[in-house]
């Protein structure tokens, strides 16, 4: 399958390489090409710059968000909540419609510092706020509710013993986003309804947050027992 992944940070490209891995066709859209590929600082979380994951993945392409939205047949919204709707923008909404988005940002805000608060929370949600948006475009909200690493291999933390959610008004795209799910190896996965439940799961980041600095540890997750 064709597949964009828009955002070039941690979680993007942890997204993108698990993909490319089980054997999609990945483009990573970037808003700017070449700055993405002159960049040489690392990352806020002391990660190598971009362009050293790039060429230890080069059966991965980088384009604009243009160019990776229109000749992709799936969507993958990996960029900075803040940022999302400008990105898509940026992609175009032409290119957009009619394809599966699947949407893992969280709408945090930083502007008064570490833990960050939620630029929306209670009666919206970033995802009803893409949805409304892009109109006919199939959003479904999931994997934003733990680490990259565990997004794409769940099995490395309680062997694979826990909960992803998804959120979305089109069932047919869900099913697809399903299918992907289970391809990076989940097997708990519940269908929490349409996409304002999303609401629900990207309220839970301040927790996490919170969990992660109390343990000293991002790799946890939430396990709905039954």
């Amino acid at each position: 399958m064709r597949i964009a992944v828009l955002g070039t940070g941690p979680v993007g490209q942890t997204i993108a390489a698990k993909l490319a891995e089980l054997g999609n066709d990945v483009t990573v859209g970037t808003r700017s090409v070449e700055d993405a590929m002159t960049r040489s600082e690392p990352d806020d979380f002391g990660n190598p710059p971009f362009p050293e994951w790039a060429q230890q993945h080069p059966q991965i392409t980088v384009a604009t968000l243009t160019d990776a939205a229109s000749g992709a047949e799936l969507v993958v919204n990996a960029t900075n909540g803040a940022g999302s709707i400008s990105a898509l923008e940026a992609a175009g909404q032409g290119n957009l419609a009619g394809k599966v988005l699947i949407d893992i940002a969280n709408p945090l805000e930083f502007s008064q510092g570490m833990p960050p608060s939620l630029f929306v929370a209670n009666t919206d949600s970033l995802g009803e706020q893409i949805q409304r948006r892009f109109t006919d475009t199939r959003v479904v909200k999931t994997l934003n509710t733990m680490n990259a690493y565990l997004m794409v291999s769940p099995k490395q933390l309680g062997g694979g013993d826990h909960t992803v959610f998804l959120s979305g008004n089109d069932s047919d795209a869900k099913v697809e986003v399903t299918q992907l799910l289970e391809s990076f190896g989940w097997s708990d996965i519940v269908d929490l309804g349409d996409i304002t439940t999303c609401r629900g799961t990207e309220m839970y980041l301040p927790l996490w947050l919170r969990t992660m600095s109390s343990i000293e540890d991002p790799m946890v997750n939430l396990r709905v027992v039954r």
